[in-house]
């Protein structure tokens, strides 16, 4: 698998990836949040290809403070290769260049091979409570 960053043509391989693998949510537009990345920092935005297409993604962020991943995903028939943990690999590399302390991440409690996923990586539960407040409609 080939990393390398997000093009403009690659959203809708993008967001049909993110639906094969659950990553939609019906009040969670993909397109905008693809949007946001995009103006606030491309560089961070990470797509997996293999043979032309695209199997993976990942969003980093950092705020000062915190290295964030969102959008994880491989493509269901691409899974088991390592891809998934090549893409954290990628991830965390971004993260320390910009001098980023610690990454922190959230899955959803339900999502049991996904927590198993990441702690495999070397990642641990934290205790946190998680809060949210959505600043527009389309998020949660």
């Amino acid at each position: 698998m080939k990393i390398r960053r997000f093009e403009p043509q690659d959203e809708n391989a993008v967001v049909a990836l993110w639906e094969a693998c659950g990553l939609t949510r019906s009040w969670n537009d993909p397109a905008k949040d693809i949007a946001r990345k995009i103006s606030d920092s491309p560089v961070g935005f990470l797509v997996g290809c293999e043979d032309g297409e695209i199997v993976g993604s990942v969003m980093v962020g950092y705020d000062g403070h915190r290295g964030w991943v969102n959008y994880l995903a491989v493509a269901p028939s691409a899974r088991r290769q390592g891809y998934g943990g090549l893409l954290m690999a990628k991830a965390e590399a971004h993260l320390k260049q910009v001098g980023c302390p610690k990454l922190n991440l959230q899955v959803r409690s339900v999502n049991e091979s996904v927590l198993a996923f990441y702690e495999r990586l070397g990642y641990t539960r934290e205790e946190r409570v998680s809060f949210g407040k959505q600043l527009e409609g389309d998020e949660s």
